[in-house]
């Protein structure tokens, strides 16, 4: 292993060509200068500076070695940087459905990492039951869920409106019914399937969607009707259908584990972003 204060030392040298301004560059002395230099080389076996020479210069054994030290100390250089600084050594982990990432909540993240520069936001996006289970097992620090009754735990809660919604282009719907879903598990698909057999209608799963931008796509090119929430469709060639009425709505529901220090500050500021959302009916 080579010693990267004797390559400091050597590199100093090198580029001085002189013990003397070498010893001044590292705040040292000549004496222990030279001493350095003596120990690398007998380290390696092989003089590293032609003493001889005047001004002196590195030998050839010095030269190959040269670039190799620069580089072992630029590496070193950059790893105490790094260490020394704070961004990014805690993390807060965050659960979120997919629809919740809106411009409003990524601002809200981007300001509090401008104000916490160490501390790493760790953002995951799913499905509301799937978040909730791994608040649960101690997975996140602050999640936002959607249910149909909250915990009494929960931090702040929200209502989340929801309807069927159908192509601005569709026609009358006729069994059975296609439907526009999430995977299994996905609290709307559950809110359909169980409303359409209750109505007694048939059905089939017309598209399954991962995100709700794929869903909504599907229902603006008319592949089916589907269960969204009404905060969500503003912006798209949607419009509520008349195959059912409104479902009941959900709650938007907001649970963390620490409530102080920064971890308090930002579920502040979610809940304040959460709010709006609910208020403006998922305009921001």
């Amino acid at each position: 292993m080579l010693d990267l204060k004797l390559l400091r030392t050597f590199v100093a040298v090198a580029d001085t060509a002189s013990f003397t301004d070498a010893a001044e560059r590292l705040n040292s002395t000549q004496s222990t200068v030279s001493q350095q230099l003596g120990r690398l080389e007998a380290t390696l076996g092989r003089s590293l500076i032609d003493r001889s020479s005047r001004p002196i210069s590195p030998s050839p054994a010095g030269e190959r070695l040269l670039g190799y030290a620069r580089r072992l100390l630029v590496l070193q250089d950059e790893a105490q940087a790094l260490l020394a600084d704070p961004a990014g050594t805690c993390t807060i982990r965050i659960g979120v459905p997919d629809d919740m990432v809106t411009s409003a909540m990524s601002s809200c993240f981007a300001r509090f990492a401008g104000r916490h520069r160490q501390i790493r936001l760790d953002v995951t996006t799913g499905l509301s039951r799937d978040l909730k289970k791994r608040f649960r097992d101690g997975e996140f620090d602050i999640v936002i869920v959607k249910e149909a009754v909250t915990d009494g735990d929960v931090r702040a809660s929200f209502p989340e409106p929801l309807a069927w919604f159908e192509a601005e282009s569709s026609v009358v719907w006729q069994d059975p019914i296609p439907l526009v879903t999430f995977p299994p598990g996905g609290l709307y698909r559950d809110v359909m399937i169980d409303r359409i057999e209750r109505e007694q209608r048939r059905w089939y799963i017309a598209f399954t969607g991962n995100s709700l931008g794929s869903v909504l796509s599907a229902v603006e090119a008319g592949l089916g009707v589907s269960v969204l929430p009404v905060s969500t469709t503003h912006a798209h060639a949607v419009r509520a259908s008349t195959i059912f009425s409104p479902e009941t709505a959900l709650s938007l529901s907001i649970y963390a584990w620490e409530v102080r220090g920064p971890t308090s500050e930002l579920l502040q500021d979610m809940v304040d972003v959460t709010a709006a959302r609910s208020d403006s009916g998922g305009t921001v």
